[in-house]
């Protein structure tokens, strides 16, 4: 009788501590924390006036205002993603640093702006520039509706679409973590 106690005390420890560890391994590690975007900050320079500066931010996918574009300016365009942080924001220093993983298109509707990607725009290895700082033509604009992504993970990337002279940008593959439009007149 004893050693039939003893087999089963043995027998339930055994049991209670490949159970735990299975559990433990049965927890999957999370390999890539990955910060959420909550608030995007796009500012406009005028090249020509710098005292023409105009700001929208963009908080959970909602632009607080709009763009006063001028037919025949330019304007420096820069992009500032943050993250949620207790009770406010911050930059979020990942796109730069996994700059090869992400890479930044425009698509715009009810205007004719050239986008170009500045000189000093943040380059990935591929060669090919990220697209948080550019500078943006104005040809000619009614009711302009300007949507950026910022896409994790492409397969490829072309900073030269639809051409060397209005740098859109294009991807193949990979998802957006940031699909946000702006709008101006």
């Amino acid at each position: 009788m004893k050693k039939f106690i003893n087999i089963t005390l043995v027998l339930l420890v055994s049991i209670f501590i490949f159970s735990c560890r299975n559990d433990d391994d049965a927890i999957p590690e999370d390999i890539h924390e990955h910060e959420e975007i909550g608030k995007v900050i796009l500012t406009l320079t005028n090249k020509a006036d710098a005292s023409d500066v105009q700001t929208v931010n963009v908080i959970g996918g909602v632009p607080d205002g709009h763009f006063h574009f001028h037919q025949g300016d330019t304007y420096v365009a820069t992009l500032d993603f943050q993250v949620a942080h207790e009770d406010h924001y911050h930059s979020s220093e990942e796109i730069v640093e996994e700059k090869d993983h992400h890479f930044i298109t425009y698509a715009i509707a009810g205007a004719d702006i050239n986008v170009i990607r500045a000189a000093d725009d943040v380059v990935r290895t591929d060669g090919q520039k990220l697209g948080l700082k550019t500078e943006w033509k104005i040809n000619s604009v009614s009711d302009a509706a300007v949507n950026i992504k910022l896409v994790h993970g492409p397969t490829s990337v072309n900073q030269n679409y639809p051409s060397a002279t209005n740098q859109l940008g294009q991807t193949t593959g990979g998802e957006s973590d940031v699909d946000i439009t702006v709008t101006g007149h």
